[in-house]
């Protein structure tokens, strides 16, 4: 086993030691293998998007799905448990919001001021916690486009609370769901200014002018901050320690290399569906509402290690050559949920790469999986800038965490 699969098998199995044990198991013995008090795992690609873009046949509302954990927190119409015309309704008018140029242009004013004091600390000899700066500078991005002011420790709250679901439970406690909800509701009373205010540059704007009541828009809010947050903080610093792990440095990182990582870590691991119907899944007998969870990680993952490929002198870009048509950027969903935020995902993603590129090498000098999370991450990496061979270690300046554009 190379470095890069240890260390990623740390960060899986630190989440979730029984869940990913077990789903590893059931991929074994098949491409969708019926597991008692889970569902049916589906670890194979075509037959995850076959589900995904059957709508019909299974749903994010039904028994044991998506809907089931979120609902009780968000409310009923915040697109991650919608379906239908009314679902597809809410996305279009939303898609504004998610454009590749309006998202680089929020990620550019935001993330300008603490990517230039990264990339300050490394070059003076600082360590540097990736995990942080990429929570933080996430945090920031998603705050700007829903408008609300710093408030961390709810956010945080709200994120612990969701972190304690589990594979073989089909909704929050009624605890948990409390918690959360009093947490996000503290988070979101912002959004209820900007709500008022009818600012459609917001998210809360645009859906008083869709017709969204407030309490549907601080479920919109929630579901951002928690699902445009807790992904970043998974996905890039694992892309610099696949980077490191495997012999590269920074400058190495193409939009190539960041598919092939995506491919490889699935930020989101496991996706849920409800069987609207009785049929048959890769030989499967699926019975009406009977859960179905797609293993993406695993479908993802049977297409081979890590391994990016890149044009011949070429210094960014995708891999000219087709992938397998099954995998299409699983990662991100398929059908009418694939991901909304993706385009902010990968400018956030390209932003933070772009910063690292100022160093040809970096040393990961520490790090820890995150125990216990939702979705799997590091607690904690911290780098340290190399040159000629050898670690920078003159004393850096402290930390400074910029203050948010007015």
């Amino acid at each position: 086993m190379e470095e890069w699969e240890r260390w990623e098998r740390r960060v899986q199995t630190a989440a979730h030691p029984f869940a990913y044990r077990l789903l590893s198991a059931a991929a074994a013995r098949g491409p969708a293998v019926r597991v008692p008090r889970v569902g049916v795992v589906v670890s194979d690609a075509r037959l995850a998007r076959e589900v995904l873009l059957d709508t019909e046949g299974y749903t994010k509302t039904g028994p044991g799905a998506a809907a089931g954990l979120w609902t009780p927190v968000l409310g009923q119409r915040v697109l991650i448990n919608m379906e239908g015309a009314e679902h597809a309704a809410l996305r279009r008018r939303l898609a504004g919001l998610f454009t590749p140029g309006h998202v680089a242009a929020v990620c550019e004013r935001v993330l300008r001021a603490p990517l230039d004091d990264l990339v300050r600390r490394l070059a003076a000899g600082g360590e540097v916690d990736l995990v942080r700066v990429v929570r933080d500078g996430a945090t920031d991005v998603i705050r700007e486009l829903v408008g609300l002011p710093d408030a961390g420790a709810d956010f945080a709250e709200a994120s612990a609370v969701l972190s304690s679901v589990r594979l073989w439970r089909t909704s929050l406690t009624g605890r948990q769901a409390a918690r959360a909800r009093a947490a996000l509701a503290r988070l979101s009373d912002a959004a209820v200014t900007a709500y008022r205010a009818g600012d459609e540059s917001t998210v809360p704007g645009r859906l008083r002018a869709l017709g969204l009541d407030e309490g549907e828009a601080r479920g919109a809010v929630g579901v951002l901050l928690l699902t445009g947050t807790e992904t970043l903080v998974s996905f890039v610093p694992r892309l610099v320690a696949l980077v490191h792990d495997s012999g590269r440095g920074p400058d190495r990182i193409t939009d190539a290399l960041i598919e092939e990582a995506l491919r490889v870590t699935s930020p989101t691991p496991v996706m849920l569906r409800s069987a609207a119907r009785p049929g048959r899944l890769g030989g499967v007998r699926v019975a009406a509402g009977e859960r179905v969870v797609i293993a993406t990680l695993l479908c993802t993952r049977a297409y081979g290690p890590f391994a990016p490929r890149v044009r011949p002198g070429a210094d960014r870009g995708p891999d000219p050559g087709p992938g397998p048509a099954d995998l299409r950027r699983l990662w991100f969903g398929a059908g009418p949920h694939f991901c909304l935020g993706m385009p902010l995902a990968m400018a956030e993603i390209r932003a933070v790469a772009g910063a690292l590129r100022a160093f040809p090498e970096l040393r990961v000098v520490d790090r820890r999986p995150a125990r216990g999370v939702l979705v799997p991450a590091y607690a904690r990496l911290s780098l340290r800038a190399v040159q000629a061979g050898r670690l920078i270690t003159r004393p850096a300046p402290p930390l400074r965490r910029p203050r948010r554009p007015v």
